[in-house]
């Protein structure tokens, strides 16, 4: 088998999925599998959808289609507000898209009349974090006026948080959330069917919590994919952490001075490393770099240490001289995870069926 590659046990996948469905389904929340990390990869997002989730949500319009094409059927939610640009795909490709800007929903709504099709919306609002989202106070105006837009059907409301400042949800934050969907159906009629709470950063919360209010949707893709929750990189209690391996194969391996020689600058990357002197020891280069992965995101087995990358290159001390052509094996955090689905040179390789 050809390297670097994501081995992908899709067994694994599909048991992280179901044991999140039913842990949350008692607390009468349902599931949105988040499929933005394996780039639409139609087999995970079928194996999501076996386990039960609600539907398939995604940053990317294009990841969208890529699982539309292979007839992957189930709801689809864009998880990002849709650019202009791309509203006569977000209403072809997207049941549902997330959305802040009355200009965007605006054009949604003639892309969706000339469509002839109804597109849901979610509107989303901040509550710390910093990222997207209606200032609350401005909720109640936004959706007055969604609720105008011919071919728009106000589906929810939904807030992100941990993603861009670390915000952790917590009873506070999540009862607000509550308290604004209240107060919106409270002023409008019942019109809410989804209070969609977060992203696997909410698991902490939800799972110790004993009232969750009007929460009843999350949106998970980290902790399917890698079993663990974003806030800490704890592994979740019950789930694989093993489902994606990343695998790198050795071109060289040499005693070399651990200390570089020569007067030093930058590197590619605009670093100057500090590289303390330990003799000479035993230094492996596997065919993978920071174009492929982020280094840092890389746990490595034990016994082996990784001591920098370059754009092709992932400098490891292995110990002992390893044979060109052996395979490391490698545990990926979320960021080390989207960028090697991204990359054109990594294999996505699951049962020997590559994801496309």
């Amino acid at each position: 088998m050809s390297a670097p590659r994501l081995d992908i046990d899709l067994d694994k996948i599909h048991h992280n999925a179901r044991t999140l469905v039913e842990r949350l389904a008692v607390r009468g929340i349902s599931v949105t599998g988040v499929a933005k990390a394996s780039l639409g990869c139609p087999a995970i997002a079928s194996a999501m959808l076996r386990a039960g989730v609600l539907g398939l949500g995604d940053s990317r319009i294009e990841n969208i289609k890529t699982m539309r094409d292979a007839q992957v059927t189930a709801p689809m939610t864009l998880i990002r507000s849709p650019m202009l640009s791309q509203v006569e795909s977000v209403v072809k490709q997207a049941d549902i898209s997330f959305n802040t800007e009355l200009d965007i929903i605006s054009q949604l709504s003639s892309a969706a009349q000339k469509a002839k099709r109804i597109h849901g919306v979610i509107l989303m609002v901040e509550l710390g974090d910093l990222r997207e989202g209606i200032m609350p106070g401005s909720l109640e105006r936004v959706v007055r006026e969604t609720l105008r837009f011919p071919n728009i059907r106000l589906k929810g409301i939904g807030t992100n948080l941990a993603c861009r400042c670390g915000v952790s949800p917590d009873a506070n934050n999540m009862a607000e959330l509550s308290a604004l969907a209240n107060s919106i159906d409270a002023t409008f009629g019942p019109i809410l069917s989804i209070v969609s709470g977060g992203n696997s950063a909410n698991l902490e919360w939800v799972l110790s919590s004993t009232d969750t209010g009007r929460i009843n949707n999350l949106r998970l893709g980290e902790s399917i994919l890698l079993g663990r929750e974003p806030m800490h990189r704890q592994a979740i209690d019950g789930l694989h952490t093993d489902a994606i391996t990343l695998i790198a194969e050795v071109i060289e391996s040499k005693l070399k001075p651990s200390q570089p020689w020569g007067e030093i600058g930058q590197s590619a990357f605009g670093v100057t490393p500090s590289v303390s002197n330990r003799g000479n020891i035993f230094q492996t280069i596997l065919a993978i770099g920071h174009q492929d992965i982020d280094p840092d995101g890389l746990q490595a087995p034990a016994g082996i240490e990784i001591l920098g990358a370059s754009s092709d290159h992932l400098i490891i001390e292995s110990g002992r001289c390893l044979p060109v052509g052996t395979e490391i094996s490698f545990q990926l955090n979320y960021s080390a995870l989207v960028r090697a689905m991204t990359s054109p040179f990594v294999i996505k390789d699951q049962a020997n069926h590559p994801c496309p």
